[in-house]
């Protein structure tokens, strides 16, 4: 049986979201966050705070065992984007784009 978790608007790009998660695609709970404790982005933190979620949901709801599931699937989607302004030269501006994401992570009981 699968369990997700996920989290919404998150200040991130999904492309910089998605080099996290295919880190942790197919490992074990436990394996995963060990490894998102050593990677160097801060949005490493955020991922392993909706992989714990995902686990505990697991565990209270559906009776798993935390030690037996593993991370099945694991995406970034687009979020809101917000336009925003940077002033430029000669009383300029120039548009960029403020991305956010919505990480999902649905886990599965080996």
């Amino acid at each position: 049986m699968e369990v997700r978790a996920s989290v919404k608007q998150i200040g991130v790009a999904p492309r910089k979201v998605g080099l996290v998660l295919d880190a942790v695609k197919g490992k074990k709970v436990s394996e995963a966050l060990t490894i998102l404790n050593f990677l160097p982005t801060p949005t490493a933190r955020v991922v392993a705070k909706v992989v714990k979620s995902a686990a505990a949901n697991a565990e209270n709801n559906y009776q798993m065992t935390p030690a037996q599931l593993r991370i099945v699937k694991a995406y970034a989607d687009k979020g809101q984007n917000l336009r925003r302004f940077r002033a430029g030269a000669r009383g300029r501006v120039s548009p960029y784009h403020r991305r956010f994401s919505h990480i999902t992570i649905i886990v599965e009981e080996e």
